[in-house]
């Protein structure tokens, strides 16, 4: 049956005019776009009254960790799924460091199997680069691929042997792969829980300093122009390694980079003095100098998309304090309100800019058939209330974690319907629909 999503609102330019549509999806995909003033037939159809409510692309996170296999306590891929749709993400990459660690095929194929059965989004998965993520061995490239890995990476931990990242992007390129970097020189990070700055300083605690990412993004980008391969830098968060991907790019590199909303909205300065958990990630939050870097990258383009890095785990992991507790904040769910509130709502952005961000340009870094909104794409849609302010309250999350350093805050911008493939898989008012 085809559905007919009537008088939605269009952000048709840069200038962030919106239009009046009426969309028509038959059989998973647009069939047409008809503009606001015209009268579609839509006798025999479903209809789903977007009146209020911006249409756009489903949001597309190229890095996410869904825990499973072997860390279903934290989450699984049917919690993460769920917690995605909820936030307007219809496709989500997922991370290879689970238990036992996505390193073969059939682990590959357990993960696409799972989320056929089981999630509700699009779930690609990501496969180590080597063995274990021990950085002693390559993982079958060849067979992971056919298996349906998108990439290689050992996110989680950096390659430290640079012989082992340049072997790694040589056999990638050849199989025209993209290799995804983990940047991180573990020899200046041991033992060190926040970034080397103003809080670290007062509280006594040993630093991550900046260059401990910037080493392997210098590296990495030499290791790229050598091989040819597609190199693209996890969660950027230094003013260091935005000036190395600025200058890789600038002589033609093929690197690409990412970044987080909270690395984009908090500072090393916003930490709260309780050394509260659920504000240590990996990268740690950096100084304000790093994050207008950040901000500005993004915006000139250095930087090509947005992901959440969304990182669950249990409270009482997260309860063991700033120096013990795991890295990884939950970040699915507030997204988009936290990224529209921040930077659109106060002028800084348009509204076409943060999505593009978060939908075209990641489909377009990674080569997904996703990212158009236009007949004949995949109908993977989010509705918008763009006026509605609410707070932001963890256990009301769908994802198992609730670890989140945004709890209480005021957000606009919240999603109140998701469709993957023409199907409507979450809405504000009934929940998750289907899966």
């Amino acid at each position: 049956m085809a559905t007919w999503i009537l008088n939605a609102l269009f952000a048709s330019g840069t200038n962030d005019a919106l239009e009046t549509k009426h969309i028509k999806v038959v059989d998973g995909k647009i069939a047409e776009l008809a503009n606001g003033s015209a009268s579609p037939d839509t006798a025999g159809c479903e209809i789903i009254d977007a009146t209020g409510k911006l249409i756009s692309l489903g949001f597309i996170d190229m890095h996410v960790h869904l825990r499973e296999p072997g860390f279903e306590h934290k989450e699984t891929i049917a919690s993460g799924t769920r917690s995605a749709a909820k936030g307007g993400f219809t496709t989500i990459a997922c991370m290879p460091n689970t238990r036992p660690v996505t390193d073969t095929p059939d682990t590959v194929k357990f993960i696409l199997d799972k989320a056929e059965t089981e999630g509700v989004v699009n779930v690609l998965p990501y496969a180590a680069i080597t063995k274990n993520e021990l950085g002693r061995e390559l993982t079958d490239f060849a067979a992971l691929k056919e298996a349906g890995a998108i990439g290689f990476t050992d996110d989680g931990v950096g390659v430290q042997n640079a012989q082992m990242m340049k072997d790694a992007m040589t056999l990638a390129k050849s199989l025209d792969m993209p290799v995804i970097a983990h940047c991180e020189d573990d020899s200046l990070v041991v033992g060190a829980a926040v970034t080397e700055g103003a809080f670290s300083r007062k509280h006594g605690l040993k630093g991550i300093p900046n260059e401990s990412e910037a080493i392997h993004v210098g590296r990495d980008i030499l290791l790229s122009e050598a091989t040819g391969v597609h190199y693209h830098v996890c969660h950027v968060s230094t003013e260091q390694s935005i000036r190395l991907i600025k200058l890789g790019k600038s002589i033609g590199v093929n690197v690409t980079a990412e970044v987080c909303p909270h690395h984009l909205v908090l500072s090393d300065e916003d930490i709260p003095d309780s050394m509260d958990a659920n504000w240590k990630m990996n990268p740690p939050l950096r100084t304000p100098r790093d994050v207008e870097a950040c901000i500005k990258a993004l915006e000139e383009g250095t930087i090509d998309i947005i992901v959440t890095d969304h990182a669950p785990h249990s409270a009482e992991e997260k309860a063991k304090g700033m120096e013990r507790a795991p890295f990884g904040i939950v970040g699915f769910e507030t997204a988009f309100p936290l990224l529209y509130t921040k930077f659109v709502k106060t002028g800084r952005w348009t509204l076409e800019f943060l999505l593009r961000r978060m939908t075209s340009d990641p489909a377009r870094v990674f080569r997904l058939a996703s990212g158009k909104l236009e007949p004949g794409a995949p109908a993977d849609l989010v509705l918008l209330d763009l006026e509605n302010e609410r707070e932001v309250n963890p256990e009301t999350f769908l994802t198992q974690g609730r670890n989140t350093p945004f709890a209480g805050w005021k957000l606009y911008g919240w999603p109140a319907l998701t469709m993957v493939n023409g199907q409507v898989v979450w809405t504000e008012e009934n929940g998750i629909t289907q899966g």
